[in-house]
């Protein structure tokens, strides 16, 4: 405990940090909730030419947003992506985690293996599923191409047909089934990371008791690992939940700024795409709009959360 005397010190050395904090993080949210509620709120836009652009406060910006064309596809690729990716990721991560914790040789060589995705560039990793399920050469009314792409061919090897993942032409659900087993494996470092090291701290006088009982692995794994290792479980799935929601880079480093094939470019656009494009657009009212799209992606992870907090409270052993 510091003493009173000497609190002027801890502040000073706290205060480049809380200063950073201020500027970076507070004010720039207190400046997205003002612009939101700010019709036709556009910084600098005219004001160059001598031209006052007069706003006054409302809704007006939630309520574009709503009803945009497209809003309800953004809405549901966010939410399927984001519905989809969490639980996968979170099982298999389980499921790693305990087959590393139960190797001896070579564990930490593995364990830096399946930790390298996490250290690299989201970008470079989504220009690598590219090219896997890239067809090079495709034309339409032509089922030639000069190289069917890593995923194709290997699915030629055991006798199926090459599938149109991301090219032109390609289906909205081949689409997503690429950004599905994308973004679980970008996921699962981090939460193999967590799971491993809840694991570790696990009594082993557990395992050894169940042992003794001749508990069978299935056993062992469903009524003790998962249940001491619920806090770890529900971190997981609240940061994956947060982070699903926020997904776009992912979609970037596959299908570019066109947000999907260039046949019907922003399919698979998400609320953070969404985002961006408004501040990108440039006209009277898109920096308000950005910000009430932010304001409503804020609202539907702050419920999620809330929800996934109440579940967490029955279903989390301490």
């Amino acid at each position: 405990m510091v003493e009173s005397k000497h609190q002027w010190k801890a502040w000073l050395y706290l205060s480049p940090a809380i200063i950073l904090l201020l500027v970076f993080t507070v004010w720039p949210i207190i400046n997205t909730v003002a612009m939101a509620f700010q019709n036709n709120y556009t910084a600098g836009l005219g004001t160059a030419k001598g031209v006052k652009i007069a706003y006054e406060i409302g809704v007006e910006n939630f309520v574009n947003v709503l009803q945009y064309e497209n809003f309800g596809q953004i809405l549901k690729n966010t939410m399927l992506l984001c519905v989809a990716t969490v639980p996968i990721s979170t099982v298999l991560a389980l499921l790693i985690a305990v087959a590393l914790n139960s190797i001896r040789p070579l564990q930490k060589f593995l364990q830096t293996i399946f930790f390298l995705p996490y250290v690299t560039n989201s970008i470079a990793i989504g220009m690598v599923f590219a090219a896997m399920f890239n067809i090079i050469g495709l034309r339409e009314g032509n089922t030639v191409a000069d190289t069917w792409g890593i995923i194709n061919n290997a699915i030629m090897l055991f006798g199926g047909k090459p599938i149109n993942w991301i090219n032109q032409g390609s289906t909205y659900w081949a689409n997503m089934v690429v950004m599905i087993v994308y973004i679980v494996w970008n996921a699962l470092p981090f939460k193999i990371l967590v799971l491993l090291g809840g694991l570790q701290s696990i009594n082993k006088q557990y395992y050894e008791a169940a042992r003794v009982d001749g508990t069978s692995r299935r056993r062992i794994l469903t009524r003790i690992t998962v249940p001491l290792l619920s806090p770890m479980i529900a971190y997981v799935v609240i940061t994956g939940f947060i982070g699903g929601f926020k997904e776009y880079s992912s979609i970037v480093g596959i299908f570019g700024d066109t947000m999907g094939p260039k046949s019907e470019p922003g399919r698979l656009n998400t609320m953070v795409g969404f985002i961006y494009d408004s501040l990108n657009a440039g006209t009277i009212g898109a920096q308000g709009k950005a910000s009430a799209a932010a304001l409503l992606l804020f609202g539907i992870i702050l419920v999620v959360t809330m929800i996934n907090l109440q579940v967490s409270k029955k279903r989390v052993h301490y």
